[in-house]
């Protein structure tokens, strides 16, 4: 202990003698340690985090993948995730194996509530998440305030109970205790809060829009008017359970998929010729649920895991380039450590002092490294969540991210201070009597140019990397999506949430299309149920009438008549919706290009019908119109067949009364204007408080950020890359400055002989540009393949790229090329201004 403490004291007094030094290396060991360590951070967050439940590793999910929302008919590959309320019933009642088995709405964050507290003139929007009564006790929570709900609040007919999270409590309330026990009206009904959800709580996934309230599933036909939740054929629970101890997963697993085959063979879907081969296949996978529902999880996985790849390289280089720092140091220490070997230190002790330097360096340079990844982690967290108010994740370290840097750093002090210390304690006690400059081993000036070689070639690799990416997210933003977003506006709205039954849209439709049409400026009102750009979808499996069944489905959207013109969309054959499609009138639809070249292979679609309710239904829709393939959803979706019908028609085959049919609730209006109106988000909630002070705005934005924020992920990962490539390249530039640097003042003796005898300046700058530029190019005929062969890995998180572009190599070569080149001028310069009389007289 005290020759460590002997070490580390020595260590410091040698990092304080060279200031300039130990400042180099701790900013490059804090960009790529923080780099790391606010990448991790966003990774452990997100992708390692379990719920903040009671004993998570107990908890295991019902089901393998994070389908949504309301699904029915048959799943072809059988594999079952989403269940029906008689299904959770008919699991909980037959599986002892679990301790608990709960269930909660996949779907919660599509739909907000509408929420208004006794007393208070106009309600608001906000998350709820309809649960099971045992939701709480599953997770061995226990309340912030109050109760939570409980088995007999999840009774038909029991009193309207809700929980209030923690967050909005605080939020809204500032921790009011007197909201215990008030009555809230939620879509118009009243509902009692029973208690605070515990603190830190945020639900049974993350979200960035996680739940205000929680309220038991019975709650839900009468609040939100869902017709599915008594249906037995309607899937749209998630379950997770908590098993027994000593329960085997395998045989579980088995018998649940048996029971599910036995009930899904009485239901209608599965019982006909077509169903029977698919219920043979009807399973489910138990996967652990300890982190809950992931589907955040499952869509930043490969971009996490990319950039974590990416930051490691990063720290590689930095690495080599502090291993080039201490290499010139070490030389330059070479007279001392020489001296303390001719003393009788033994060399393992002399590399134990150097790796305790190195370690030392490692350690401070992590934990200016932590400031570094605090900013860069919410630099992270706006990239990838802009606008996100509420999203479950603090950028703060924890002891987790506090244990990564750590560790990273010692293993980054061992990994740049081995070579170097190894080579330093080979000097010989003979040497400190020679000159320094005549003694130098060659094979550290060859290690040195071997890590010049090495930044260079990972540079090129990351900056290839980053020209793809970017180029990636250009082809995205600049893709035709049939649409025109200039001067157009999305509200997004829940008239289901403010009371409207279906007998009254009609009426609430026009009123508000004339609301808006009496603003200023105002030129179309589009109504619908989502918008192009959205995260939405509605689907179905289309007949056509007169033609084979080809078992494909088409996404449908319900609009008025201003719609396509308030999106931008163009009809190209036919007529658009009009005024006169009524709930009275033929009920008719409007298909686009990609519908009309699936289902009648390019003939004339117009005249003809289809229907989405099996064979009796294809007379249902007769197709007035074709317009064009507006993107929805994704640019990614090539062959999106869509048809669009009238809001509030509803096709005399549908077996279900209207009362039913959730499609007819508009979810959007799309306001287009004459000129940009900076007002229109304030003019839109009071037109729609006029109407009815529940109407509420759920969410505003311009189409065209709502088409932007689709290509949030892309854009993130395309900044980063740029960000890393950039570092990269400093880093590995700062090093090939170094080591011309010392290799110049190596040769220093040479270079004054060669002066000495008539060489010129000229012929100087040029002997030193090559030996640098030689490096460069080593490194770049290393790269170029490696960066071919890395396009493979990322290119399925590429748009339509495959392979690297030549441009972009080229690009890539040029900017390393540039950067050697700044890197070695300024050597090659002081090299051409050595005086040779100064130089030989040193000799």
């Amino acid at each position: 202990m005290n020759a460590l403490l002997q070490d580390l004291q020595f260590a410091l007094r040698q990092l304080r003698k060279s200031p300039g030094f130990t400042a180099t290396v701790l900013l490059t060991l804090a960009l790529g340690i923080g780099a790391n360590a606010a990448i991790f951070t966003l990774v452990n967050s997100v992708l390692l985090r379990r719920l903040p439940v009671a004993d998570p590793a107990t908890l295991v999910r019902i089901g393998d993948n994070n389908n949504c929302c309301v699904n029915g008919g048959v799943q072809q590959n059988g594999d079952i995730t989403l269940f029906s309320t008689d299904d959770y019933l008919r699991l909980k009642k037959s599986l002892p194996e679990f301790a608990e088995l709960a269930a909660m709405e996949s779907g919660f964050n599509y739909w907000s509530i509408v929420v208004r507290r006794e007393g208070q003139p106009q309600g608001r929007s906000v998350m709820g998440e309809f649960v099971s009564g045992n939701y709480f006790r599953t997770f061995g929570l226990q309340p912030r305030a109050g109760r939570l709900v409980t088995d007999s609040d999840d009774i038909k007919g029991a009193p309207m109970t809700a929980v209030m999270s923690y967050q909005m409590w605080q939020r809204e309330y500032a921790g009011d205790v007197s909201v215990i026990g008030s009555t809230f009206w939620v879509n118009t009904k009243p509902v009692t809060v029973v208690g605070i959800a515990p603190e830190g709580f945020y639900g049974d996934r993350m979200s960035t829009t996680p739940p205000d309230f929680y309220l038991p599933i019975e709650e839900m036909p009468v609040l939100a008017n869902a017709p599915y939740v008594h249906d037995p054929e309607a899937q749209w629970l998630y379950i997770i359970g908590r098993v027994k101890p000593g329960v085997a997963m395998g045989p579980l697993q088995e018998k649940i998929s048996t029971l599910l085959r036995q009930a899904f063979a009485s239901r209608s879907d599965y019982s006909s010729e077509q169903g029977k081969m698919p219920l043979a296949k009807v399973h489910v996978v138990l996967t652990p649920g300890g982190a809950g529902i992931q589907d955040m999880q499952e869509r930043y996985s490969s971009h996490m895991h990319l950039l974590m790849w990416i930051a490691g390289l990063v720290l590689l280089i930095a690495c080599a380039n502090i291993a080039d720092l201490l290499l010139v140091r070490g030389m330059a220490r070479r007279t001392e450590l020489c001296v303390r070997t001719a003393l009788g230190a033994m060399r393992g002790r002399i590399v134990r002092q150097l790796l305790t330097e190195s370690v030392l360096l490692a350690l401070l340079g992590g934990i200016v490294g932590l400031v570094v990844a605090y900013t860069g982690a919410m630099m992270l967290l706006k990239l990838a969540f802009p606008g996100a108010q509420s999203v479950p994740i603090h950028v703060s370290p924890s002891i987790t991210v506090l244990g990564f840097a750590f560790g990273l750093s010692l293993l980054t002090g061992v990994l740049f201070g081995i070579a170097p210390a190894w080579i330093a304690a080979q000097a010989q006690p003979v040497d400190a009597l020679r000159s320094g400059a005549r003694t130098t081993a060659a094979g550290t000036s060859r290690l040195q140019r071997s890590l010049v070689v090495f930044q260079a070639a990972l540079s090129l690799v990351l900056l290839v990397g980053a020209g793809l990416f970017s180029q990636s997210l250009s082809k995205l933003q600049h893709s035709d999506l049939k649409l025109d977003a200039k001067n157009r506006y999305i509200v997004h709205i829940n008239p289901q949430a403010a009371g409207y039954s279906h007998t009254q849209l009609e009426g609430l439709y026009r009123t508000m299309k004339e609301r808006f049409h009496a603003l200023p400026g105002i030129l179309k009102v589009g109504i619908s149920m989502y918008t192009p750009m959205e995260d939405n979808n509605w689907s179905d499996i289309v007949w056509v009438q007169g033609k084979r069944n080809l078992n494909a489905e088409a996404s449908w959207v319900r609009a008025n008549a201003d719609y396509f013109d308030s999106v931008g969309t163009r009809v190209v054959m036919g007529r658009s919706i009009a005024e006169t499609d009524t709930s009275t009138s033929l009920t008719v639809a409007v298909v686009n290009q990609e519908f009309v070249n699936k289902f009648f292979n390019g003939e004339n679609p117009i005249g003809h019908h289809f229907g989405t309710r099996g064979p009796g239904s294809a007379a249902d829709f007769e197709i007035v119109g074709v317009v064009e393939n507006t993107v929805y959803t994704s640019v990614r979706w090539k062959d999106h067949r869509m048809y669009f019908a009238p809001m509030t028609q509803h096709p005399a085959s549908w077996k279900d009364p209207i009362e039913n049919d959730e499609s007819m609730y508009a979810g959007t209006v799309v306001l287009q204007t004459e000129r940009p109106m900076n007002d229109l988000e304030r003019l839109a909630r009071m037109t729609l408080a006029a109407i009815n002070p529940n109407l509420t705005v759920v969410k505003f934005q311009p189409f065209e950020q709502q088409i932007a924020d689709r290509f949030n992920d892309e854009r993130m990962i395309a900044r980063l890359t740029m960000l890393f490539g950039g570092l990269a390249l400093l880093l590995a530039t700062i090093g090939l400055y170094g080591v011309t640097a010392y290799t110049v003042a190596r040769r220093t003796p040479e270079i004054g002989l060669r002066m000495a005898v008539g060489a010129e300046r000229l012929s100087v700058v040029t002997m030193v540009m090559r030996g640098a530029i030689s490096q460069i190019v080593l490194g770049l005929a290393i790269g170029i393949p490696v960066a071919l062969v890395c396009v493979r890995f990322v290119k399925a998180q590429l748009y339509e790229i495959t392979s690297a572009d030549p441009n972009i190599v080229l690009g890539a070569i040029a900017t390393v090329t540039v950067a050697a080149c700044v890197a070695g001028i300024i050597p090659a310069r002081r090299a051409a201004s050595i005086d040779p009389v100064k130089a030989l007289r040193s000799e």
